[in-house]
């Protein structure tokens, strides 16, 4: 595998390949992009997610991404948390973007410090990396278990079973 640098990204994004919806320059990194937030939801509170909240010390919770992804069969992506979060406190633990996902992340963190945190929309909150497979996938996550395909908001419970 190798790591797609700033160029491709903007390339491919271009051409709604990688960040296909919501692509902003200014998120770009020398191996990666930023994704903003765009809604965030207090842990398994019922209320709707928001476009701002404050986080209390202790608490777990889940934002979605501004952007929409699009990954084809040949690109597979890593999330980190950004070090300005887990310097705050702010610990999440993240997988792998499947070759073949569409739609928007939704992302769990926790605020592990004692302050509460302030989020809202459109702040920076993990970087994708994105790296090429050494050949395509044989079948896609649309096509395997495909249960968060084609999210358009933050999700918690699988969009199909």
């Amino acid at each position: 595998m190798c790591i797609i640098p700033d160029s491709e990204i903007a390339r491919l994004s271009g051409g709604k390949i990688l960040i296909a919806e919501n692509y902003d320059g200014a998120s770009l990194t020398p191996n990666g992009y930023d994704l903003r937030i765009a809604s965030i939801q207090l842990g398994d509170d019922s209320s709707l997610p928001t476009e701002e909240a404050e986080i209390p010390g202790g608490r777990w919770f889940a934002v979605s991404t501004m952007e929409r992804l699009y990954m084809p069969g040949d690109i597979t992506a890593q999330l980190w948390i950004r070090s300005s979060f887990a310097r705050k406190g702010i610990i999440a633990s993240f997988g792998k973007v499947d070759s073949g996902f569409t739609g928007v992340l939704t992302l769990t963190g926790y605020n592990a410090s004692g302050k509460a945190l302030k989020l809202s929309k459109g702040t920076r909150f993990v970087q994708i990396v994105f790296e090429r497979m050494c050949s395509k996938s044989e079948s896609g996550y649309g096509e395997r278990s495909g249960n968060y395909q084609g999210q358009d908001r933050l999700t918690l419970e699988p969009v199909r079973k």
